[in-house]
């Protein structure tokens, strides 16, 4: 990722939050790159059972999301909540260290699902924190360069799982728990580094959630909520992604480094496209991607070979980029500056309830039919959605840059 002239112009809190995610990405992906084998392997847990953890973990954080949006836009305050979430997540760390024998199952899905509560509780007032940040032209390329930097530690933390596995002899606890060390540093960062902006004087406070507010928040927030949703259902929890690596042949060791090739796609073009978003048509960028996770699925259905299964892992990392930033400034521009947090909350609540039902389709289809049919089931949720893009309303609409479909 090269430094530009539009970068150079964020503020520096927008860098600072990316930095903040870096840490915290390095420290979950140590974890979460190794989780799916360590459950399954180590404690025993079936891949269905992995499947609905996986959709209830990803949900609870996506729902919280709602309830921390609504109370940041209620106290005017962003950045006291970010700090509550990623202290959580910094804690639940050396559980996962810890669990082992009989109780060792549940121990994971209590650290698991207390993680989720804290990436839930710190993502809306989060991303409301970067649309205060940023200029409005600028949003795009903001929530591209934070999505970028967070994706940087998404793959150096399976990078350096990698490196201690074979270093360590394939001792999950010891990696699980030096983990602990960059979600240290991710808090501490935020809590020295951030300075959010001042509430506007004699601004009163206000009930999100009221019916008068809620009718504030237009159509074309809703259809992005709607797209969002649909598009969740088209891609379920990235743990079947190592799982199927697991599947096809690769070894315990090396296969966080799918993980670690996803995200060096993702981290490298998430800023170029974001950028892009801030001059193109918002539902042409979606169909676009869209397009590449149709083709992903597609590939890793059919793969028997690691060729096959890397270029399914890096056409995810690709779509991944091409749709997360994207998304994030949809949202941002579409609701009121004072429902900012609100609108971030309820978009990912509708997606947590997408991400769950679409996770635990996901396991049971591999579980009784084979791994072909969970990525061959991702695959018709992408035509599904690209149909609704398609549609004439959609296709014709000139959504100018910075709106929503």
């Amino acid at each position: 990722m090269t430094i530009d002239p539009t970068s150079r112009r964020l503020p520096l809190g927008i860098w600072v939050l990316g930095f903040v995610s870096l840490l915290m990405d390095v420290s979950s992906e140590m974890i979460h790159s190794l989780l799916p084998m360590f459950m399954v392997g180590s404690l025993g847990m079936s891949v269905a059972l992995v499947g609905l953890l996986e959709g209830l973990a990803e949900a609870t954080a996506l729902i919280a999301k709602v309830f921390s949006g609504v109370l940041s836009d209620w106290l005017g305050r962003r950045k006291r909540l970010a700090l509550l979430g990623y202290g959580l997540s910094a804690v639940t760390k050396p559980l996962f260290a810890l669990a082992a024998g009989p109780a060792g199952p549940a121990l994971v899905i209590t650290a698991r699902l207390m993680d989720r509560v804290g990436k839930g509780i710190r993502g809306a007032p989060r991303d409301a924190l970067v649309a205060d940040l940023a200029p409005p032209e600028l949003r795009g390329a903001a929530f591209g360069l934070r999505q970028a930097l967070d994706t940087v530690g998404a793959f150096v933390g399976p990078l350096l799982a990698t490196v201690l596995m074979l270093l360590w002899s394939d001792h999950f606890r010891a990696v699980f728990a030096l983990a602990l060390v960059p979600a240290a540093l991710c808090v501490l960062l935020l809590a020295l580094g951030v300075r959010e902006p001042e509430r506007p004087a004699g601004r009163p406070r206000i009930n999100p959630l009221s019916r008068a507010n809620l009718v504030r928040l237009p159509r074309a927030y809703w259809s992005v909520v709607g797209v969002g949703a649909v598009f969740t259902l088209a891609r379920f929890s990235e743990a079947f992604l190592v799982l199927r690596a697991e599947q096809t042949g690769v070894a315990i060791a090396l296969v966080p480094l799918v993980m670690v090739a996803m995200n060096a796609v993702y981290a490298l073009a998430a800023y170029p496209f974001g950028k892009l978003a801030d001059r193109l048509p918002h539902a042409r960028l979606l169909f676009a991607g869209l397009a590449v996770l149709w083709l992903a699925d597609g590939v890793l259905a059919v793969a028997t070979h690691w060729s096959a299964l890397l270029l399914g892992i890096l056409l995810w990392g690709l779509h991944l980029a091409m749709t997360q930033g994207l998304l994030a400034a949809m949202v941002a521009a579409t609701v009121p500056d004072d429902l900012r947090g609100t609108g971030f909350g309820l978009f990912y609540l509708v997606s947590g309830v997408a991400m769950l039902a679409a996770s635990v389709v996901a396991g049971l289809l591999w579980q009784v039919l084979g791994p072909a049919w969970t990525f061959g089931a991702g695959a018709g949720f992408c035509a599904l959605t690209m149909l609704v893009l398609a549609r004439p309303a959609a296709r014709h609409k000139k959504s100018p840059p910075g709106g929503g479909l």
